[in-house]
């Protein structure tokens, strides 16, 4: 199968004017010319979101666009606006301006042509951070090209079941390969923010303070109850990723999340661990800091996989920006695309399309030898609608490697001397957002020690949680005991692993 890296001249684009009244039309239809669900973006000439898109009562509104199922008409004050078409990153994008005036209609058509397909090689997409009303949901992830949806509908202060019937089976699958969970969950506080997924009830967490009581309380609480419960740690940077880790709280973190904005960076850490900036500086900064505290986690010898989330509702995404795609050999289930994310069969993006092969195995493979070194063959499939920088092979921290982005880029062998990881990461050459996709991680085992422990990296977090139980301010003297009694274990598990570490 041949695959082809697209720019901007795939587009097919139509215009054309009539004399209605302050209107336009966006019409998108695919290769076939079926009408096509997809979404809008739309601009200010002077590049300042549209408020009045709220309006448009008829179509589901966040931030600077509205989402329709192949067609529709919105009234706009006069002006020139940019407008974008977009589905996911597997279809080309279409992008222009459109000129409003007293009593004119614009009609826009587009055909979005799909990159690839992915689906029919085996990848599935999902993401874990949705805040958008449960009866847009569908459409929403129709327009976005999602098939692994579960919406966020209680957390801190808010509870949407609240005086209401739960749902008997709150697993929702529709079009025969796309899912819904309606009780997805988040506690954030003053730790930073956990995420709860496939739970049958919510948690009561309404009136939690913000330190007490401890949010391991109630992932407890949690556990108990649901046999299926993932719990994903949204962001590398939140205060208590290093005690989340320690305690063994977190199937998965999110290395892409919500401050990886579809047009804009986030660029601060919120009142998490922030970065040097010196290191880290604007506007990208925040992207390589989250990635680089994730292969600090990896140095340490934990091995928990990456995940995506958008936020929609809060931040500025669209569903399904954030993503993590799930490779199956099977056809889509529900429980299947869990387990193969636990597994790290699975590569995170909000743009470039990166399918990668080590010796022939998906990410998430642990190669092992008894001692001698291990010489490991890389190569991976890439499509991207914009243009690519270079492709990085990340072993244990660092760019070991790295090669022009091709279609099917060969990146040769790779000889392994010692037990560790290696990814694969590719960046997308846009200035004023982190658009990239990296792999889940390959692990490395030989010889005894297994698992390469970095004396330094476990040192940096023990460092972590000692600055962190210096930030807890409770002044109940029982209630401040119970939810120190969890950061002094996380320090003594960083201590312990740092006095034993194999690696320096």
């Amino acid at each position: 199968m041949h695959y082809t890296l697209f720019t901007s001249f795939c587009l097919t684009v139509f215009l054309s004017v009539t004399s209605w009244a302050g209107t336009a039309t966006f019409i998108v239809k695919d290769a076939s010319g079926n009408p096509m669900p997809a979404r809008v973006h739309l601009r200010h000439s002077n590049d300042t979101q549209p408020k009045f898109l709220k309006e448009q009562t008829d179509y589901p509104y966040h931030d600077d666009h509205i989402v329709f199922d192949g067609q529709a008409t919105i009234t706009l004050p006069d002006d020139t606006y940019s407008f974008s078409l977009e589905r996911s990153p597997e279809f080309t994008r279409t992008s222009g301006t459109i000129t409003i005036k007293e009593d004119s209609h614009q009609s826009v058509s587009a055909i979005l042509t799909r990159i690839t397909d992915l689906k029919a090689e085996g990848w599935w997409s999902g993401e874990l951070h949705i805040h958008r009303p449960v009866e847009h949901a569908e459409l929403l992830m129709r327009a976005g090209d999602l098939h692994v949806g579960p919406i966020i509908t209680w957390w801190n202060q808010r509870n949407l079941w609240q005086g209401k019937e739960l749902p008997k089976n709150p697993l929702v699958s529709f079009d025969g390969n796309r899912f819904i969970h309606l009780l997805g969950g988040e506690d954030e506080r003053n730790f930073g923010a956990i995420l709860y997924h496939n739970m049958n009830k919510p948690i009561d967490i309404i009136d939690d303070q913000k330190e007490f009581p401890s949010p391991y309380f109630n992932t407890a609480e949690a556990a108990t109850q649901e046999k299926n419960l993932w719990l994903d740690i949204e962001k590398p940077f939140w205060w208590d990723v290093p005690t989340m880790l320690a305690l063994g709280i977190g199937d998965s973190i999110g290395i892409l999340n919500n401050h990886v904005c579809h047009s804009r960076m986030l660029d601060n850490e919120a009142w998490g661990y922030a970065r040097h900036t010196g290191k880290y500086p604007s506007p990208l900064g925040n992207g390589f800091y989250s990635q680089d505290l994730y292969y600090r986690i990896l140095n340490t010898g934990l091995r928990i996989p990456p995940s995506a989330g958008s936020a929609s509702g809060v931040l500025p995404n669209p569903v399904g920006y954030n993503r993590v795609y799930v490779h199956l050999d099977e056809p889509l289930r529900y429980d299947a695309w869990w387990e193969g994310l636990r597994a790290g069969r699975s590569f995170v993006t909000n743009g470039p399309l990166l399918r990668a092969k080590a010796n022939s195995r998906l990410p998430g493979h642990v190669f092992k030898s008894s001692g001698d070194p291990l010489e490991i063959d890389l190569e991976v499939e890439l499509d991207s609608f914009d243009p690519l920088g270079q492709v990085e092979i990340i072993h244990n921290g660092e760019i070991i490697r790295t090669a022009e982005a091709q279609p099917l880029t060969q990146l040769g062998y790779v000889e392994f001397k010692e037990s560790g990881w290696f990814l694969i990461r590719v960046r997308a050459d846009v200035d004023n957002t982190f658009r990239f996709a990296s792999t889940a991680p390959y692990y490395v085992e030989i010889g005894d020690e297994t698992h390469r422990v970095s004396k330094k990296d476990a040192t940096f977090f023990a460092d972590w949680v000692e600055e962190r139980i210096s930030r807890i301010a409770i002044n109940d003297s029982a209630e401040r005991k119970e939810v120190l009694q969890y950061q002094r274990n996380a320090l003594d598990f960083w201590r312990d692993r740092a006095a034993k570490a194999n690696a320096e």
